[in-house]
């Protein structure tokens, strides 16, 4: 059984491409997995190259941008290929099946995707209204 389950964070905004003859969408990116234990001097996080295809791909571009947390879960590939001098180069990539949010919208530190909090807000989920407001302006009246 080939699967793999990872959570981190997008290294930087996602790759599109077009597949030739289909026009299937392709996404790369790449994600920043923390290291569970760590020991002086090793990095503190592990970087893994992933791609996706299709629907799953289309979702990625719209909606992870560079920073946000992202649970990808998909399978381990060779990435193995000859280049331009001869040499056989060896990598791996994640082939994504599926993706989830990781944190709330606003949570994110990127600004344009955070939501404004609402200015009247008392801490508890409900926000104040100022007295000059008629009961015919209240939304659940």
């Amino acid at each position: 059984m080939n699967r793999v389950i990872m959570m981190g964070r997008l290294t930087a905004d996602p790759d599109v491409r077009f597949g030739a003859g289909n026009n299937t969408q392709v996404t790369r990116f790449s994600i920043a997995v923390d290291r569970r234990f760590k020991r002086e001097g090793d990095p503190d996080a592990d970087f893994f190259n992933c791609v996706t295809f299709g629907k799953t791909a289309e979702f990625v571009e719209k909606y992870f941008r560079k920073g946000n947390r992202i649970l990808i879960e998909g399978e381990v590939r060779n990435n193995n290929y000859t280049n331009k001098e001869g040499q056989k180069v060896y990598g791996t990539e994640i082939n994504v099946n599926s993706v989830e949010f990781c944190e709330s919208k606003g949570a994110s530190n990127n600004s344009a995707n955070s939501a404004p909090a609402p200015s009247g807000d008392v801490g508890d989920g409900f926000m104040t209204v100022d007295n000059g407001v008629s009961e015919a302006e209240l939304p659940f009246n």
